[in-house]
């Protein structure tokens, strides 16, 4: 009992690779192996690229934007239609001003996703399920390994970004102890600058991290898609289908295979036998045919009923038991009689040939 209770826990315990389909049906649902951190360093690089190659034309439509609202606007009447019509040009500006770089996050995130996944439809993992509203489950996944291991990257990533960051801001301390000294296009250029700096810094900081956080995420789908002995067993079963049913079917074909075989008996010249062990149907045309031609073959049991319905049909049998042996292993239904057997099939059918003729 207690062995059989251990092949039941080995059977189930999920040790063997995921098969080709269990993968395309979890990728399906939606369980892939992503890295967030990729899409969020990914998404923070092309911002802060876009602000370092186009910064400083957005910062000159900010300045006319203010330098027209102060010029212009501060004596404008407060009217309901004046007031509609400031509100909608300012968005309209705002979003010339923003879209490039709302634009860059939505690429970058579209890019982290495709390298990761690729191209992946799967609307059952936006589906509502109620168990992922379950706060017991919502408990089990705030306090275990996984949001351990999630906590200690997290705090790792704000420890390093800071890190770099404070670098960058050290090395530029000189120029921030006198920015009192600028004019504000200047300070605003410069402090401008350093947060593009930093930006790009720690965009790079979080791109190198990704990679090991990918890898991770990769081992840990490869570990919850894995299978049982058990379950890959009826995976090939269900693939290949019931065994009962293929059986039958093997054997049903078999019939079918003999049913054709033996209707072509009664045209055959001879059938060599063992003399009930084997036996081989030949028929040999003269002028249509290079050599004598397998019609049926049979062993035990389908050789004596191929016999039978040989001497029902009146074609002659003989007996030969080499011959017969070397044709059932070395040809098939529709075969030529070997070259080397040539001699021996010619003497057979030349007796048949000359019993005939005295009949």
């Amino acid at each position: 009992m207690y062995l059989k209770l251990q092949l039941q826990y080995f059977a189930q315990e999920k040790t063997e690779k995921a098969t080709p389909k269990k993968r395309q049906d979890s990728r399906k649902k939606g369980q892939v192996a992503k890295s967030t951190d990729v899409n969020t360093a990914f998404i923070l690089l092309f911002v802060f690229l876009s602000l370092w190659f186009a910064g400083s034309f957005a910062a000159r439509d900010i300045f006319t934007i203010g330098e027209h609202t102060f010029s212009n606007l501060l004596m404008l009447e407060l009217t309901p239609g004046n007031v509609e019509a400031l509100f909608l040009d300012l968005l309209k500006q705002a979003a010339l001003i923003i879209g490039p770089f709302m634009l860059a996050a939505v690429l970058a995130a579209v890019f982290s996703n495709y390298i990761q996944v690729g191209f992946l439809y799967a609307p059952e993992a936006i589906r509502m399920k109620l168990s992922k509203i379950n706060p017991i489950n919502g408990f089990k996944r705030i306090y275990s390994v996984r949001a351990l291991v999630e906590f200690l990257k997290s705090m790792l990533k704000i420890t390093l970004v800071g890190l770099v960051t404070f670098a960058v801001i050290w090395f530029a301390m000189d120029d921030l102890m006198k920015l009192s000294l600028y004019s504000t296009g200047d300070s605003i250029r410069l402090v401008g600058n350093l947060t593009i700096i930093m930006g790009l810094a720690a965009a790079f900081l979080l791109v190198f991290l990704s990679v090991p956080d990918y890898l991770y995420q990769k081992y840990d789908h490869e570990k919850n898609i894995r299978m049982s002995k058990q379950e890959v067993k009826d995976e090939h079963k269900k693939a290949e289908g019931d065994p009962l049913i293929r059986s039958r079917v093997k054997e049903k074909q078999r019939q079918l295979a003999t049913s054709r075989m033996m209707q072509e008996v009664p045209k055959a010249d001879v059938v060599i036998t063992n003399p009930t062990h084997y036996a081989i149907a030949l028929k040999y045309e003269e002028g249509s045919m290079d050599a004598p031609v397998v019609t049926a073959r049979g062993v035990d049991f389908v050789a004596l009923k191929l016999i039978g319905v040989a001497k029902n049909s009146k074609v002659p049998t003989v007996e030969n038991r080499p011959l017969a042996r070397a044709l059932y292993s070395r040809t098939d239904v529709g075969d030529q009689v070997p070259e080397d057997l040539f001699k021996a099939v010619a003497e057979v059918l030349a007796y048949v040939y000359r019993l005939e003729k005295k009949l």
